[in-house]
């Protein structure tokens, strides 16, 4: 009888230490939003399947036997996404239009060593094809416990890393160290490790105009957000969890 309990307990203790290690893993959530006080729908943040960078995928050149594919660029991703889910987030027309699309980053951990994601664009952040990739979008909004914000935009400033070299295959995965020097909303500059993290947000706010950067194409497609080397690549799956409106996402370029 005592083995029984024993051994009970012992499964008990297992399933509570795999819980726990299951939650350390999905440490946050990124949960899409649209900002758009006046209503004007011309913003778009939201997941779909199919769109991501693929790792692990399948692939058919016959139509009918399959071969495993892997990006370059996301040779590892998110374990628990099973449909290469990818983040489309969209700004349709004027950067001036004050709404903008992104997602909110929930469970963040308060001290950040390091932020990237995934991006559909070929060759260099600087390339004005594929995705839009700006000083301003998409961009990481870091606001501390303190209230002040601080901003690390696609190409400004540069990422740590950026692989594969070139982004020969058409995504680039972006990586930004602790000691990266985010730009401050009110001037100055902060080292990203050295913030005391409330909150953290993408957003995207650069439209179709010339002020949204040389490939005025207002959209961008991302995947396998990294906080703290913990990769996202899919919507939240428990009811209830996606933002409608929320965020810090402002219109205009910051």
């Amino acid at each position: 009888m005592k083995k029984s309990r024993f051994a009970a307990l012992a499964l008990v203790l297992l399933l509570v230490a795999a819980a726990a290690a299951y939650a350390a893993e999905r440490a946050f959530q990124a949960n899409p939003f649209e900002f758009d006080p006046a209503n004007t729908r011309l913003v778009q943040s939201t997941w779909l399947p199919g769109i991501g960078c693929p790792t692990n995928a399948r692939i058919s050149t016959d139509g009918q036997t399959t071969t495993s594919y892997t990006d370059a660029a996301c040779p590892t991703g998110d374990r628990e996404d099973r449909s290469n889910e990818g983040l489309l987030l969209v700004k349709t027309g004027p950067t001036a239009n004050d709404a903008s699309a992104g997602v909110q980053l929930n469970r963040v951990p308060s001290t950040v060593t390091e932020l990237g994601y995934d991006i559909r664009k070929p060759g260099s952040t600087a390339d004005s094809r594929g995705s839009h990739c700006g000083a301003g979008a998409p961009r990481f909004d870091i606001v501390t416990e303190d209230g002040s914000v601080f901003f690390i935009g696609c190409n400004s400033p540069p990422p740590t890393t950026q692989s594969p070299p070139g982004g020969p295959t058409g995504w680039l995965r972006l990586r930004w160290d602790a000691s990266t020097l985010a730009f401050g909303q009110l001037g100055g500059v902060a080292m990203l490790g050295s913030l005391d993290v409330k909150e953290l947000d993408i957003v995207f706010d650069e439209g179709q105009d010339p002020s949204g950067g040389p490939d005025q194409f207002g959209a961008a497609i991302l995947d396998n957000i990294d906080v703290n080397g913990q990769l996202v690549g899919q919507g939240p799956t428990e009811p209830g969890n996606q933002a409608a409106n929320g965020g810090n996402g402002e219109g205009g370029d910051d």
